[in-house]
């Protein structure tokens, strides 16, 4: 009996190192991402800390850092991969995520939001909205950062 508890317990225990050596080689890439496009912003901009990072894959894939200056600013930074035209904007000059929300509301009848995050195309920062609908269709939604403008949908996926 104390055989098969051993057994089991070294079984799990294998399993459980496994799933973490798969987790930390998923993650991997977008760490190496993050590192690259911090060091390529900080020769623009001193950034203090990161708070987030994402990728954002449109037209072109995007880095975007949300972070803070050194005099505590909050900055948002969008980095596209080919061009490395860097585009470095106070987040106070542009909407919150909630006030994009209600951009959306004001126009759509979102049944669930999924995620909204920051993107970039054609130069312009944005917001993407990914919702479903009341038929449960899938939906995107974008608007600029700094106006709340309308940009683009893309409707019943």
């Amino acid at each position: 009996m104390k055989k098969w508890i051993l057994i089991l317990i070294l079984f799990f225990l294998i399993v459980i190192g496994i799933f973490t050596k798969i987790y930390l080689t998923a993650v991997e890439p977008l760490k190496i991402a993050e590192k690259k496009a911090v060091t390529f912003a900080e020769k623009k901009v001193h950034i203090s800390q990161v708070n987030d990072f994402h990728l954002y894959h449109g037209l072109e894939t995007v880095d975007v850092i949300e972070g803070e200056n050194k005099q505590g600013d909050k900055i948002i930074i969008w980095i596209p991969e080919k061009s490395k035209k860097m585009v470095i904007k106070k987040a106070k000059n542009g909407l919150t995520k909630a006030e994009a929300i209600r951009k959306l509301e004001e126009s759509k009848n979102p049944k669930k939001i999924i995620s909204v995050r920051l993107g970039m195309e054609k130069n312009i920062p944005l917001w993407e909205i990914y919702y479903r609908s009341d038929n449960n269709l899938i939906n995107y939604y974008y608007i600029r950062f700094e106006t709340g403008e309308w940009l683009k949908k893309i409707e019943n996926l």
